[in-house]
């Protein structure tokens, strides 16, 4: 949808202090969360099929919701603030910090469990994801963050057991999505700032080649799991044709990439098909349901939300766009038509500190065959990767000049543009307030009070942890697990502003992660209770503390011409890959 047709429709813009997108004071308490979509495997396919039929074919989320997008009457470089001289220098002794993080990290998981995908650094120990062996997630996952910082020791280390021992002839199941964004990502990346080793490569080659027979269904979208060794795709245990639309979508920029670098358009072709689809399913509310199916390719009646099994979606059609030196308008088109249906649909306001979030709507089977939706006054700690997407796609799809400058103005940026840079950078504020914890740290899942939902209102905050009233039970929520997406946005935020502000909140989770996630004999651990500065441990070090959390506080405190960002787009997994111009074009409009 280009952005003529978006204003026609009346795609204005949110401003701080009326999004207005859902009647908050008259919906029901939520509901638990369901891992699973709302439908049965027990409901006849033709009473699903007349389910999915009424529900596709009208307007249904939007007429529920009533919601509208008020105008723009100020717009701000950054919420409450200006500008002022812009300092792109590198900050040494913050960079320098987040290095001997890495290298504390690395040298434990290296002196215990080399090789394992995964490490646990309490018990001081490794594992890996099937009992057929490991396919290097760690290692692979860390070995780019290493070129970047410049440490060739550990590098030349990583890339010995790369070169040397990494096999992916493991007769076990591993997840399509994981694996693509950790491992083939990471292998990509490490090439080309490896100057072209040809082993990174060849492994590369090695393992997409296997990951391709995921995409053998009826629909082309692929099958969640792949056994390597027998090059077979393998479905959901509980129900067959049940595909994730994250997991689907975003595998896109790797295996483009793979085949720029290799001449084949399979990779290429396998690729585009599964967005072919994703765009002949749009919806009418333009929002996109968390699963789909093989068989029909055809969204699944299943939860709407930013978060999990929904938030990479969004973020690879932007970087789809940017990936290919934005030639490739459909990826354009889909973006905005996507930002405009989330910001008519899930925005909201804090009920305090009048906060912008972002809402889940959750599917209610009623009598009939009717189908209700229940909105969930819940974000997930995923979602923040949200703020800076939004700030970058102001600067690129709702840009008015080519080369948007540092920090852009209002004449800069279109209407949708100023819209998506000032809930970007609004989102950005929610996120660091979920940081406003004991121990400095945000929960995995912060939910929202909302008008009559008869909670008691502790504190000033717009947010409060569900269920976690037990200091020696905490909720499952109240973990912070050296997740990355809020340290993202700031690096994203900083890049595009120069605000020192982002630089600063960058250093005070950095502290965080130091106080309470770092484990003294080697590495970092998950901190269960975020609420809880005497908070228990969890054993185990996530590899995107690697590929992502330290990767993205280095380049915050770095000089902006280490990665530029009209260079250079990261994946899911924060493996940078160059822009570049395709010589194949996209096979749909």
């Amino acid at each position: 949808m280009s952005e003529a047709t978006l204003r026609k429709r009346g795609a204005l813009d949110a401003t701080d202090d009326d999004v207005e997108t859902v009647d908050a004071s008259k919906l029901e308490q939520p509901r638990k969360h369901r891992p699973r979509p709302f439908f049965s495997k027990t409901l006849g396919s033709l009473v699903v099929s007349i389910i999915l039929f009424l529900w596709l074919q009208t307007d249904f989320l939007q007429n529920l919701l009533g919601s509208r997008i008020s105008t723009v009457k100020e717009w701000e470089v950054v919420p409450g603030g200006v500008v002022r001289q812009v300092d792109f220098s590198a900050d040494i002794p913050k960079r320098d910090a987040i290095v001997k993080a890495f290298k504390h990290a690395w040298a434990a998981y290296e002196r215990d469990a080399m090789g394992n995908d995964e490490y646990h650094p309490i018990e001081k120990k490794g594992s890996n994801l099937t009992e057929a062996g490991g396919i290097g997630y760690f290692i692979v996952d860390s070995i780019d963050t290493m070129q970047i910082m410049g440490l060739q020791e550990e590098y030349e280390s990583a890339r010995n057991w790369v070169a040397n021992k990494q096999s992916f002839e493991r007769d076990g199941n591993f997840n399509t999505f994981e694996t693509t964004i950790r491992v083939l990502g990471g292998l990509l990346s490490a090439y080309h700032f490896s100057d072209d080793d040809p082993i990174f490569l060849e492994r590369a080659q090695d393992l997409a080649d296997r990951l391709l027979s995921a995409f053998d269904t009826p629909s082309g979208l692929p099958k969640p799991m792949v056994n390597l060794k027998m090059r077979t795709g393998v479905n959901d245990a509980g129900y067959a044709s049940l595909v994730s639309t994250a997991e689907a979508s975003t595998l896109q920029l790797e295996l483009r990439y793979l085949s720029f670098l290799t001449d084949n358009d399979e990779y290429w072709h396998k690729a585009e098909k599964v967005m072919k689809v994703i765009k002949a399913a749009r919806l009418p509310s333009g929002l996109a349901p968390i699963y789909m199916s093989a068989d029909n390719g055809q969204f699944l009646i299943s939860d709407i939300r930013l978060g999990s099994r929904s938030d990479s979606y969004y973020e690879y059609l932007l970087k789809q766009y940017i990936q290919t030196n934005r030639t490739e308008s459909v990826y354009r088109e889909m973006y905005e038509d996507a930002m405009q249906a989330i910001h008519k649909t899930l925005l909201l306001k804090g009920v305090k500190k009048h906060m912008t979030w972002t809402a889940e709507l959750l599917p209610q089977h009623r009598p009939a065959n009717q189908i209700d939706w229940q909105l969930q006054p819940k974000q997930d700690h995923l979602v923040c990767f949200l703020g800076g997407s939004l700030m970058l796609g102001a600067t690129v799809t709702g840009a008015r000049v080519r080369s948007v400058p540092i920090p852009p103005t209002a004449s800069d940026l279109s209407i949708a543009g100023k819209r998506d840079w000032m809930t970007g950078s609004q989102l950005i504020e929610t996120c660091m307030d979920t940081y406003d914890t004991p121990t400095g740290l945000a929960p995995e899942i912060a939910h929202f009070y909302v008008p009559d939902d008869g909670r008691e209102r502790v504190g000033e905050q717009d947010w409060y942890i569900k269920g976690n009233e037990s200091p020696d039970n905490p909720s499952y929520d109240a973990r912070y697990i050296l997740r990355p997406e809020t340290v993202e946005s700031l690096f994203i935020a900083f890049r595009l502003t120069g605000d020192i502000r982002y630089r600063d909140y960058g250093w005070k989770i950095f502290q965080a992660i130091e106080k309470y996630c770092r484990v003294e004999t080697g590495g970092y651990a998950s901190i269960l209770d975020v609420s809880n500065a005497q908070s228990k441990l969890e054993d185990k070090m996530e590899t995107f503390l690697m590929s992502e959390t330290l990767k993205y506080l280095y380049l915050l405190f770095s000089d902006a011409n280490v990665l530029p960002l009209n260079e250079y787009v990261f994946n899911t997994e924060a493996h940078p890959f160059p822009v570049f111009t395709p010589s194949i074009r996209t096979g749909f409009s």
